[in-house]
């Protein structure tokens, strides 16, 4: 007979969202620091307290079940309460983990003002690729902050965040210097058609970012490049982009590489749209700090303001509408 969902250990919960999330036992194993046996019989324990089968296995592949599906964003907020809890009862300020996804982002100009700013502040930066894996890792509390487009979010993972709009970033291509359209200052939308573009399809850590480019190419004769596993490191993403000889969807705020150009995409001007995101109900002074860094980041530099002829996909927008005006930006 199953016990109550409520007997479940938290340590099982989070061996449960592990494999969720990896889907791959080996490789969830590795990230717990534990044995595959010991992690199977964890597994196994949460399923006999459940009365239920949650993973389905084979020797290829390992899948949700149905009652898996339900089970996740259950197990996300309990992991996440539990490391709010020990947060407000850590006796001495533990560092803040903030992902900057790069060092030429956005997130990480804004980090280093909030490092001045409050210099007794520890903040330990980490560099994910993508807001959709980098906000599962915060549900898991191997983070506390991130950036991205929000709009992109599954709804599971949304509302385990909050968010405030940071920064309007214009939409680039990265082309080679050969390429027939390098030579132009800024590329009109226009001059794409016909074109394949990398938009990181294939990567489910950067799904808000492959989402925000099927919007923009839409009805315009613009394709993707089929998907592609996950690339992991910028000398990697520089070998492939090379090897392939891809045009990449980038933003203005994007890593320079030999051999390439990066030209702002113009008629209409594309914007991908950066808000701060960090976990529901976290309190932290550098997550203080950070909100600090960005009001002054946004009046100094205008980061919220939209040039002429801008473009956002409505549901950004009315995502902005809804939270700008919290934070007095709309």
């Amino acid at each position: 007979m199953p016990q109550h969902p409520y007997d479940v250990d938290p340590r099982l919960l989070r061996a449960f969202a592990a494999v969720a999330e990896d889907l791959h036992f080996t490789r969830a194993a590795a990230r717990l620091h534990t044995a595959q046996q010991a992690l199977s019989r964890d597994i196994r324990r949460v399923e006999l307290v459940l009365g239920a089968e949650l993973f389905t296995r084979t020797t290829r592949q390992v899948t949700l079940t149905p009652e898996g599906v339900r089970l996740l964003p259950y197990a996300r907020r309990v992991l996440a309460a539990y490391e709010e809890l020990a947060a407000a009862w850590a006796h001495d300020a533990r560092p803040l983990l903030v992902d900057v996804g790069a060092p030429v982002s956005t997130a990480f100009r804004l980090l280093g003002r909030a490092r001045e700013t409050a210099p007794d502040i520890e903040f330990v930066a980490r560099f994910h690729s993508g807001l959709t894996g980098a906000v599962a890792e915060i549900a898991a509390g191997r983070l506390d902050v991130s950036a991205g487009r929000v709009a992109g979010l599954p709804p599971e993972l949304l509302e385990l965040v909050e968010h405030r709009p940071l920064r309007f970033e214009r939409v680039a291509v990265l082309l080679g210097d050969d390429h027939r359209l390098a030579a132009l200052e800024e590329i009109p939308l226009a001059a794409l058609a016909g074109e394949t573009l990398y938009a990181a399809a294939g990567n489910p850590a950067t799904a808000e970012w492959t989402d925000l480019a099927v919007r923009l190419f839409a009805g315009r004769g613009i394709e993707l490049v089929a998907p592609f596993p996950e690339i992991d490191g910028p000398d990697e993403f520089a070998r492939l982009v090379r090897k392939h000889r891809w045009s990449v969807l980038a933003s203005t705020e994007f890593v320079g590489m030999a051999g390439m150009v990066l030209r702002p995409i113009v008629d209409p001007v594309p914007l991908s749209p950066v808000s701060l995101v960090w976990r529901k109900s976290l309190r932290h002074p550098g997550l203080d700090a950070l909100h600090a860094a960005a009001e002054a980041a946004v009046a100094e530099h205008g980061w919220l303001e939209r040039p002429a002829g801008a473009w956002l996909p409505a549901v950004d927008m009315a995502m902005y509408e809804q939270i700008g005006c919290q934070y007095g930006q709309v």
